[in-house]
């Protein structure tokens, strides 16, 4: 029965993961208490402490797991720069930019990472890291490190006009924002 117990616990503290995942990403962390993340959960108010000490903790968790998904589906897109055309396509889509609670944790929730405590900031910095080694090698297959500078460039500059095209009220802008964002990350990859 011990072994059912810790199997169904594991089960539903990714349950919470998951669903914090989203919500966070749809409404942010500051929008978004305890009670409405596991009623999302479909869980009780109580349960949460029996899976992590604080919201802080819970946060730097669903950082972690976040990233942990986005790196896995890097992993799995083709090598080279085919993988990185593919990575820019999906990321800089009209889909991605308009359902940020399935999307790019980054995007969504990087000013509030910014205000976030330790954890958090070192649940993010780790993701970040491995993407960065993932676009890097795409690069220069044969030394990644001489492609880490442009690998940063390339990320920043797809987080940033994902998150730009999201601020706009006007659709026809946060779409030639996303077009031209795909076009300038085109020709710096050369």
């Amino acid at each position: 029965m011990a072994r059912y117990d810790k199997e169904h616990k594991q089960a539903t503290r990714q349950r919470i993961l998951e669903t914090s995942g989203r919500r966070f990403k749809q409404s942010g962390i500051d929008g978004s208490g305890v009670a409405t993340l596991m009623a999302d959960a479909g869980l009780t108010n109580g349960a949460f402490y029996a899976h992590f000490a604080s919201k802080d903790d819970l946060v730097a968790n669903v950082v972690a797991d976040q990233l942990r998904t986005q790196a896995e589906t890097f992993k799995a897109l083709p090598p080279g720069r085919a993988g990185l055309e593919e990575f820019l396509g999906e990321y800089l889509s009209p889909q991605h930019r308009d359902n940020p609670s399935v999307g790019c944790p980054a995007a969504a929730l990087l000013d509030e990472l910014g205000r976030s405590g330790a954890a958090a900031k070192d649940a993010y910095t780790e993701g970040v890291r491995f993407i960065l080694d993932e676009i890097a090698s795409r690069l220069a297959p044969e030394d990644p490190q001489s492609a880490y500078g442009r690998a940063l460039a390339l990320y920043t500059m797809a987080v940033g006009t994902l998150q730009l095209s999201r601020a706009m009220s006007d659709p026809k802008l946060a779409d030639e924002i996303l077009e031209h964002g795909i076009q300038n990350a085109r020709a710096f990859l050369g």
